[in-house]
């Protein structure tokens, strides 16, 4: 069989590298040519490390042919968010400021997991400027495009991480999500998004936007992937203090248990309004083939958003607080604009979030004592047009930026597990549904989204 580099999985590709069916310069020179072409329509990248890649896909070749295990991802290309530390590459984060900033000196955590586990890094990332926003949509390097459609937006702010992944570029990504940077653009652009527990994933050598939110986690268009890359991913740090030391488990031999004995339910309140209908119609589909048929209430989770936006933009002005002061003309509009708005915040706003925060995620142990898996909607909609400010969600006009994350802010406040899984509609726009679980129960997260992929009911498509 031919080996499809663009459509196949990182499994798939690996196992043809180290079977001698492909040879990795084969894979990483087939990525950068589909790079070259497509990224000026795409806008993923902002930078493209193509001879230092095809260097270490030779060495991988050179490992298979001297008889060495080259790793689990051996030639497999792969490409980050542009806040991650990539060795002699300026780390941009999304900013005009950073280009500034001298090249990093050392790779972020992850990106040398990956490497060591044979994997090739093409290159680094468009994203919002500083993880601040949904869309994508940068006044300094541009609007990264939705694969499936180019006039849309590829959500954000790790956009770049998944048009690049829905767009056949590459078979796996790195992004961040503080409020839903990951699940957002997974959902608008068809694939399958991991935001970790809190703190079980390294993120040292990441640009951080809000230190009490932020989660680091892959991009893939496969559940095995997902499963393979985050079990590669995880282990204690001693460059990120907030990095569990907790042992890690393997969540791939998982993915064969099927969903017997799982307890899932699905999320109603609030997260069953304000959406479209299809995309409550894609949370139906996702509950009625894995069996849930029982409805459970999260409280006050208008309030769990509200106070989230007091905690991000409270941590992150004051992240930037200098810079706002001293050259403000050099943010993004939008970020500036959002830092400013967040510097002003009375001081004990954010100790009364905080408090909520405790009391929030104590009530979602208390749901997770009768449930294992809930289910609720990724996006409220299809990914929208670039540029659009307003969209109209059950007959209501909304400003669109804020509202992509109306169901996923409530979620990151308290560092939940969550992968967004792709559902195909019929108009060729996906959507997300999220499934989500107590903290460190990554594996049962992954055991049904393998069950629903399965049977057909979620599946990424490579546009």
């Amino acid at each position: 069989m031919i080996l499809n580099l663009e459509q196949a999985d990182a499994a798939a590709i690996s196992a043809a590298v180290r079977s001698g069916e492909v040879t990795a310069k084969a894979v990483v020179s087939a990525a950068l040519e589909r790079i070259a072409a497509r990224n000026s329509a795409l806008n993923c990248f902002t930078a493209v490390i193509a001879d230092k890649a095809i260097a270490e896909a030779v060495r991988v070749d050179e490992a298979i042919a001297a008889g060495q295990d080259p790793g689990a991802l051996a030639g497999v290309p792969f490409a980050v968010k542009d806040l991650f530390d990539i060795e002699g590459v300026i780390t941009l984060a999304g900013s005009k400021i950073n280009q500034e900033n001298p090249p990093a000196t050392q790779n972020a955590t992850l990106v040398d997991r990956l490497k060591q586990a044979g994997a090739i890094l093409v290159g680094a990332l468009n994203m919002d400027e500083y993880a601040y926003g949904f869309v994508t949509e940068n006044s300094h390097y541009g609007a990264t495009h939705n694969p499936h459609d180019l006039s849309r937006t590829a959500g954000g702010s790790s956009g770049g991480a998944a048009a690049a992944v829905a767009a056949g570029l590459v078979p796996i990504s790195l992004g961040s999500d503080t409020n839903g940077s990951i699940r957002v653009p997974a959902s608008l652009c068809g694939i399958f998004g991991l935001k970790p527990t809190y703190g079980r994933l390294s993120r040292a050598g990441a640009f951080l936007f809000c230190n009490s939110f932020d989660h680091v986690g892959p991009f893939a268009r496969s559940v095995r992937d997902i499963a393979a890359v985050f079990d590669l991913l995880q282990g204690a740090d001693l460059r990120d203090p907030v990095c569990t030391t907790r042992p890690p488990e393997l969540c791939s031999p998982h993915l064969d248990r099927g969903i017997d004995g799982l307890r899932i339910a699905i999320a109603g309140d609030y997260f069953a309004t304000g959406a479209e209908p299809e995309a409550l119609a894609a949370v139906e589909q996702v509950a009625q083939a894995l069996g849930a048929n029982q409805q459970v209430t999260i409280p006050e989770a208008h309030r769990a958003r509200a106070a989230a936006y007091i905690v991000t933009a409270c941590e992150g002005s004051n992240l930037h607080f200098a810079n706002l002061r001293s050259r403000p003309q050099d943010f993004d509009p939008a970020t500036r604009d959002r830092f400013l708005a967040g510097a002003m915040i009375p001081g004990n706003w954010y100790v009364q979030a905080q408090r909520f925060r405790r009391w929030y995620g104590d009530r979602l142990q208390e749901i997770f004592q009768t449930v294992d898996l809930i289910l609720a909607p990724t996006t409220p909609c299809v990914a929208p047009l670039i540029g659009q400010e307003k969209m109209v969600i059950g007959e209501i006009e909304v400003l669109t930026r804020p509202n992509l994350g109306l169901f996923t802010q409530p979620l990151s406040f308290v560092g939940l597990p969550v992968l967004s899984v792709p559902i195909q509609q019929a108009n060729g726009l996906p959507l997300g549904v999220q499934i989500i679980a107590a903290p460190y129960q990554e594996a049962l997260i992954l055991r049904a989204a393998a069950f629903l992929e399965a049977q057909g009911t979620v599946v990424a498509v490579v546009k």
